[in-house]
């Protein structure tokens, strides 16, 4: 048995992020309003400085203030709605291989863990480490992620999951769209670049990685 790490957006399916498309489908629900805008707004301005460039990716403060139950909820038929019939055919295709072959998929993505779950039980996926947001007495606040699993850190946790696991990365397989995936698809023996980005694709191609 090998461990099989599979990135989300853009990867398991088209959408290039989940997440944004999730944020415009609260609004369209109305269920984020001018508080939780403004606690946006304001991560960033706070956080700029700490996270740079990145720091809309580590910005989940619009859910602030927010129920969790009504935000798993919502990512529930999100998923349903707009993301199912995004999944890839061909990775989907993948999964089933792996699965017959004993192989233990691991759904690795800096999504929301609310809608990596959805997603990860319609294709069979039984572990998903995601993005875990912070909360208090049951709502969301503004506060950085506790888990962000993105470029150095989704290494990070694929490196310790195979610790606990007693095996090494370099028995393993990643599957990823985007350069932001290279320190993990670096460190795996079967790298696999997914419709990749431009910065991506030059690089699997000089090192003859997979291209599906």
């Amino acid at each position: 048995m090998a461990l099989v790490f599979i990135d989300l957006d853009g990867t398991l399916i088209k959408e290039k992020s989940s997440e944004r498309c999730f944020f415009f489908f609260l609004l369209r629900k109305r269920i984020l309003r001018i508080p939780q805008i403004i606690a946006f707004l304001s991560f960033a301005g706070r956080y700029l400085p700490q996270y740079g460039n990145i720091v809309w990716k580590k910005n989940k403060a619009y859910l602030a203030g927010l129920g969790e139950e009504e935000i798993m909820a919502a990512a529930r038929a999100f998923v349903r709605e707009d993301i199912l019939n995004s999944i890839r055919p061909e990775m989907k295709e993948r999964i089933i291989r792996h699965r017959l072959d004993s192989d233990e998929a691991i759904l690795l993505t800096g999504s929301l863990s609310y809608l990596a779950k959805p997603v990860a039980d319609h294709v069979g996926i039984n572990q998903v480490s995601a993005t875990i947001c912070t909360a208090q007495n049951g709502r969301l606040d503004s506060l950085p992620p506790l888990v962000h699993p993105f470029h150095l850190e989704k290494r990070q946790i694929a490196k310790a999951i195979c610790q606990d696991r007693g095996i090494s990365l370099t028995d393993c397989t990643a599957y990823g769209d985007s350069i932001h995936d290279l320190p993990l698809l670096e460190a795996v023996g079967r790298p696999v670049a997914v419709h990749p980005d431009r910065r991506l694709k030059k690089i699997a191609r000089r090192r003859s990685w997979e291209i599906l």
